[in-house]
């Protein structure tokens, strides 16, 4: 049963897999063009509360995060999650400086040519 079946998974990958040109470029621009992968790849799973735990998962990714579930937060730290989001105002500080100077004074310095 189960030799049928990898034996039918095998044929429409490799039926697949004739339609296209393939180089020996292929891989190295884009994904690989896989739907099972032959191994099982070491993965770092990291969960809302911050705690890792390592695994072995079916695609190659270094680290799969887990979202965070607003839903379960106190209210203090809901407002907080959601001022973190929220884009930043800038701060435009507008300095009235008093200008003195007079270019009158310095006349006497400059040459004439």
């Amino acid at each position: 049963m189960q030799s049928t079946k990898l034996l039918m998974k095998v044929t429409s990958i490799l039926s697949g897999s004739f339609g296209r040109s393939l180089s020996s470029n292929t891989a190295a621009i884009v994904k690989v063009h896989r739907s099972i992968y032959a191994r099982r790849y070491p993965t770092m799973m990291v969960l809302p509360n911050g705690a890792t735990i390592n695994l072995s998962y079916h695609e190659p990714r270094r680290i799969i995060k887990l979202p965070l579930d607003l839903s379960l937060l106190s209210e203090a730290e809901r407002k907080a999650r959601i001022e973190k989001r929220k884009p930043k105002q800038k701060i435009r500080i507008d300095d009235d400086v008093e200008d003195t100077f007079n270019a009158n004074k310095y006349l006497k310095y400059m040459k004439k040519k």
